[in-house]
């Protein structure tokens, strides 16, 4: 057909659907309506694709097409495992459905533009489905997977189960790969949706099975960059490794004030020390961190890259910094002995534990002591006997310690009397050998010494957002989300199985609903899955310009102030921060940071998503590993999740694993969704969340990431 008779043809049918008669139907009406040869029914195929992808009609999940006027959206598309997927609007509105066969070929990340619609044809902002018109931005042009090899050709399954799609690989591009590899592929060919993209080859990077190769693959499947540009790292070669009295001119001097660091003991970019004084109505708690703005400087090229990058990733024994090593280890490092410039959050409390009065300060520090949480747990934790000794060892530092922790208790039990929720479940250590394997797995608990930190930490937060909140300065917040009803009533179903119940919450709670939750399941068998499962239940906290609140903590002021040296909102607050206090935030200034400060949060916030899902995906593939030598192995552990397919199981180490149902072999099992549980048609045995089990390692399979165990009969 030529472009005048595909118009004539559309311009027909559009106006055959703008009839004040004319009822949604299908294209097999259609083509009867309009006596379509069967010859013709490609090319009628053609003109309703066509008038879809301009927007001109729509096409509701039971095929029929509707020419009311459309409502078109643009977003994030975000794929699944399996072909359909989700947009998320940039306008902030619900998200919309869009099923397979309707992507027009988007992948996970693609910015697309979608017309939405509904089973009846009706818009109402409710439970959205939708087809995608027109792919504005592509995200993938490389994509990072595992190749295997077929006769004439070969397959790339992407690391990103999102993108929903095999990658085919033509003979002539496989750049001599075997199955197993992994490679970095460049798209040449992203597909329609009804076929799969095609690409080649440009870097192998391993096999599956060498130890290092996930490292790699993580990094390049999440675009986290492996080293600094060139022209970043002759940057830093100006920044000074000692600081000069020059530079303390005019700052608060707090060398003589006694102050410690706490860190794990494998830590090296120090950016938070901590002072505690006694007075006569209370207490002096002073929280100074890193002044990283002193040597990263608005629009440089340190600054352009740390933003570029938003956050450090922490990959189990290796750590890709958002800044250069010469000043996250060095210059920027409050290593103890050594003068450094800070930015003190000096806090005035009274006897319970009260904020009642703070001052913000450019200022000097030398941190008198390194300590790790070890060392510190171990004095909050050491008998009468060892006192005198520790005393002896610490000098004036122990009893500074001691009161630390006093205070940390009654900054805690402020907290806990508004409802902020603590969510105390171990998260995974895994230790690897020499050669990259994993040597063990446990779980990585806290104690007294990680929650003084985190306490003062909340407080120095809390004081700043607050602050400028009440300044109404332009500002990055750190916001929380009320979790959405949904979730909520999901939630009860679950714990319903423990014997809990979550009270007055019929609408979204408040969190001392969650809190007296977790607070009664403590010291439970069950504690660490009912955290867990609440979690889930809660929405991601994110960085935006407005003061929404922090559910988590119940606070309306929170912001994240503590750590520049590996995240960029930190250090973009130093910034406003240190100009409010010179008296430099004019109009000009206030403006300047109203139009750059969405994209900072935004951007921020989307970086801290992709840091996290590269180290979740590691530890899925450090776990697998693992999981691998101990094939055949019998463990005790309780059931986490349930589903249609099986149960999931997790180990005293935190590695969890499924028991399929189709390895359930003494009964037909159906899954009693109201009641969450998986019941035996025959015998009627139950399994139920919470319930221990002893299971054997079955199977596991390093490409999907997934670990299979059989449950063993008592």
């Amino acid at each position: 057909m030529t472009e005048k008779e595909i118009k004539k043809r559309k311009e027909q049918i559009l106006k055959f659907m703008k009839e004040p008669g004319y009822v949604p139907m299908r294209k097999r009406d259609i083509a009867a309506l309009f006596h379509v040869p069967a010859e013709a029914k490609e090319e009628l195929s053609y003109i309703l694709e066509l008038l879809l992808q301009d927007g001109s009609v729509t096409m509701d999940t039971r095929g029929r097409y509707h020419v009311e006027d459309a409502v078109v959206l643009q977003g994030e598309f975000r794929g699944t495992s399996r072909d359909f997927g989700f947009l998320s609007p940039e306008d902030g509105s619900p998200d919309v459905y869009i099923e397979g066969g309707s992507t027009l070929g988007a992948l996970n990340g693609d910015i697309v533009q979608a017309v939405i619609f509904e089973e009846n044809g009706r818009y109402s902002g409710k439970s959205r489905t939708g087809r995608v018109v027109k792919i504005v931005k592509r995200a993938n042009e490389y994509v990072v997977g595992t190749f295997f090899k077929k006769k004439d050709y070969g397959f790339v399954v992407a690391e990103d189960k999102r993108l929903g799609s095999d990658i085919f690989i033509d003979s002539r591009f496989t750049k001599g790969a075997v199955s197993g590899h992994k490679v970095a592929v460049e798209i040449t060919d992203f597909g329609n949706g009804k076929q799969n993209p095609m690409g080649k080859i440009v870097e192998i990077l391993g096999h599956i099975n060498d130890p290092g190769s996930d490292i790699v693959t993580v990094l390049r499947a999440f675009g986290i960059p492996e080293t600094f540009p060139e022209e970043v790292m002759q940057a830093t070669e100006s920044v000074p490794e000692v600081i000069s009295e020059k530079e303390c001119m005019g700052r608060l001097d707090l060398r003589d004030e006694i102050m410690i660091t706490i860190d794990g003991e494998d830590a090296k970019d120090l950016d938070d020390a901590v002072s505690l004084r006694k007075t006569k109505k209370g207490y002096i708690l002073g929280v100074h961190i890193a002044d990283v703005t002193e040597y990263v400087k608005e629009g440089s090229m340190l600054d352009t890259e740390a933003k570029k990058r938003g956050t450090s990733v922490y990959l189990i024994n290796r750590v890709v910094p958002m800044l250069p090593h010469r000043l996250s280890n060095g210059i920027c490092s409050l290593n103890a002995g050594e003068d450094r410039l800070a930015l003190s959050c000096i806090m005035e409390l009274d006897e319970n534990g009260t904020i009642v009065g703070h001052r913000l300060a450019e200022s000097v520090i030398h941190v008198n002591r390194r300590t790790s949480y070890t060392e510190v747990n171990g004095i909050l934790t050491a008998t009468a006997e060892m006192d005198e000794e520790i005393e002896h060892e610490y000098g004036e530092i122990y009893p500074m310690i001691l009161m630390m922790a006093e205070v940390s208790k009654l900054l805690r039990e402020k907290r806990k009397a508004r409802g902020a929720i603590d969510f105390d479940f171990p998260e995974s250590k895994i230790i690897l050998d020499e050669s990259g394997k994993p040597a063990e797995i446990k779980p990585y608990e806290r104690n007294d010494a990680t929650r003084m930190i985190e306490d003062f930490m909340l407080a120095a937060n809390e004081t700043v957002a607050e602050d400028f909140f009440w300044q109404e300065i332009p500002f990055v917040y750190r916001v929380h989300e009320s979790p959405d009803e949904e979730k909520i009533k999901r939630l009860g179903i679950l714990i319903q199985n423990f014997g809990y119940n979550l009270r007055g919450s019929k609408n979204a709670p408040h969190p001392k609903v969650l809190q007296a939750l977790l607070e009664k399941s403590d010291g439970s068998p069950e504690e660490a899955l009912i955290a867990r499962l609440t979690l889930r239940s809660m929405k991601q906290a994110k960085y935006t310009v407005d003061c929404e609140g922090h559910f988590g903590l119940a606070t309306k002021y929170y912001c994240h102030f503590t750590s520049p040296i590996r995240r960029y909102p930190d250090l973009q607050i130093h910034r406003i921060i240190k100009e409010n206090l010179r008296g430099e935030l004019d109009e000009r200034r206030r403006a300047h940071y109203s139009s750059i400060l969405p994209e900072v949060a935004q951007h921020s916030s989307k970086t801290e998503r992709t840091a996290e899902e590269a180290e979740r995906e590691l530890e899925k593939m450090k776990k697998c590993e693992y999981a691998e030598e101990h094939l055949g192995e019998e463990a005790e552990g309780i059931i986490s999740g349930i589903t249609n397919y099986g149960m999931y199981v997790e180990l005293p180490n935190t590695v969890e694993g499924m028991i399929r149902l189709s390895d359930l072999t003494d009964d037909y099992y159906y899954f009693d969704e109201e009641n969450y549980r998986l019941v035996g048609e025959r015998t009627h045995r139950e399994f139920q969340l919470g319930q221990k089990v002893k299971i054997m390692v079955h199977r596991v399979d390093k490409l999907l990431k997934t670990i299979d165990f059989l449950l063993v009969s008592r």
